[in-house]
Parts: C-alpha cells; structure tokens; sequence
C-alpha cells in the first residue's frame, strides 16, 4: 500500500504543517497545545489516508480533522485552561503585538464552534459555504455563529479600551 500515496501524503504533512499550526494557535490560543492539535490532527490524516487508499482533497480533509479534533477535546470535562500570572512587558511591543495578544484573548472567551468558524472564515478566508461543508452544518448555522462570535469579540474588545 506504500507508495506514491504515501509520498504525497508527506508532501502535504511537510508543506502544510505550518498553516496548520496557525489555524491551531488561533483556535486554543496556546503553542503547545497547538502543537499537539497539529501533531493529532496529521496522524488521524496519515491514518486516514492509508485505510482510505487515497483522499481526494486532503486540504479539506486535514481542516476538517483539526477543527473536529478541537472541538472535541473541548468536550472533555477534564480540559480546562490554566491561568497564568500577567506576561510581563516587553521592551517596545508594537501596537500590533498588543492587538494580537488582545484578539487572541478575545478569541478564547468564544464557544470552541464559534471560535472554528470564525477562524475559518476570516484565518483560512473560506466562505459560508465552505465553512458550513466542513464544519457538518447548515449555512444558516455558520452565520449564526459568525455573528455572535464578532459580537462577543467587540465587547471583550470594548472592555479592554474602557
């Protein structure tokens, strides 16, 4: 079964592991954990590949997996985050880093779906549909979860300007 399947499999682990990784961050907002949604995800793909014979659109497959896998361990009654004491200021953080930090702490306080698919639809830039198809819901769930998603993030936002 090794093969040429196998070798575009690791062509694809090895040129869209950093992507991956980023939409990852975004979701947990943590690199280690990030990490290790990555690493998940890629096995569950590689995995998938080899029982599967081949996967058409290994890209979506790979999305696909690593928002499932999120979302699926944000079920767990065991996971919860750790708080950690206040970062300490960095000499000459631009603007820019401190909007980072903040949107990435906005983004923590959204459901693990609205997190997915605002990531989706604003990181990965697909559209409703796209999202909708690989999230397993209907478009109409997606917008739903996208407006309330940017409604919660204003007002985390809001509170940090006030």
């Amino acid at each position: 079964m090794r093969g040429s399947g196998d070798a575009a499999v690791q062509a694809f682990v090895e040129g869209r592991r950093t992507a991956l990784f980023r939409s990852a961050y975004l979701l947990c907002g943590d690199r280690h954990e990030a990490e290790d949604l990555v690493q998940t995800a890629l096995v569950k793909v590689v995995l998938g590949s080899r029982r599967h014979g081949r996967l058409d659109h290994l890209e979506a497959y790979a999305r696909r997996t690593l928002i499932n896998t999120f979302i699926a361990g944000r079920r767990r009654f065991w996971r919860r985050e750790q708080p950690y004491g206040e970062l300490p200021d960095g000499a000459g953080e631009s603007e820019d880093r401190d909007t980072g930090v903040m949107v990435r702490a906005a983004l923590r306080e959204l459901t693990p779906k609205q997190r997915a698919v605002l990531v989706l639809r604003y990181w990965e830039d697909l559209s409703v549909a796209e999202t909708a198809e690989l999230l397993g819901m209907r478009e109409s769930t997606v917008k739903s979860h996208t407006a309330r998603g940017i409604a919660a993030l204003r007002a985390v936002v809001r509170e940090e300007h006030v």
